[in-house]
């Protein structure tokens, strides 16, 4: 199976201008925890709950400051014609819950998460990918 059978496509994007207030509330409205930051068509980072949690709120900084001030990067990408294996090794080894997906070209399609494995692909392999995750 690839990941492109079972990616999110064409996920919702941030700015690195955009404050932390802003992707926060827009994380809310769509249910999301991660967005990747592109400039133009280039991935330059995601900003995740997490980060948002740990950079922002952790450290007591002002939600009005730029996504580029705390987002993640350099981003670990997969492709979408690579097989899902491949992306929840990858996951595993990381210790991520979310992959960001790209074409050949390396232009964002989308994104795999745990639950989009859960889905498709047997619990058996989501219980050990989720283990190598919560080992870190």
């Amino acid at each position: 199976m690839k990941i492109s059978d079972v990616m999110s496509r064409a996920p919702q994007v941030a700015k690195p201008s955009d404050t932390i207030a802003a992707v926060a509330r827009r994380m809310s409205e769509i249910d999301s925890g991660v967005l990747p930051v592109v400039e133009g068509d280039e991935i330059v980072g995601v900003i995740t709950d997490r980060d948002i949690v740990i950079r922002v709120v952790g450290e007591d900084r002002d939600n009005e400051i730029c996504v580029s001030e705390v987002m993640t990067s350099p981003v670990v990408t997969c492709v979408e014609s690579e097989s899902l294996k491949v992306a929840t090794k990858k996951m595993a080894e990381l210790q991520m819950r979310r992959m960001v997906i790209v074409d050949g070209a390396g232009k964002l399609v989308g994104i795999l998460s745990l639950g989009d494995v859960a889905r498709e692909d047997s619990a058996r392999t989501v219980g050990h990918t989720l283990e190598d995750i919560s080992e870190g």
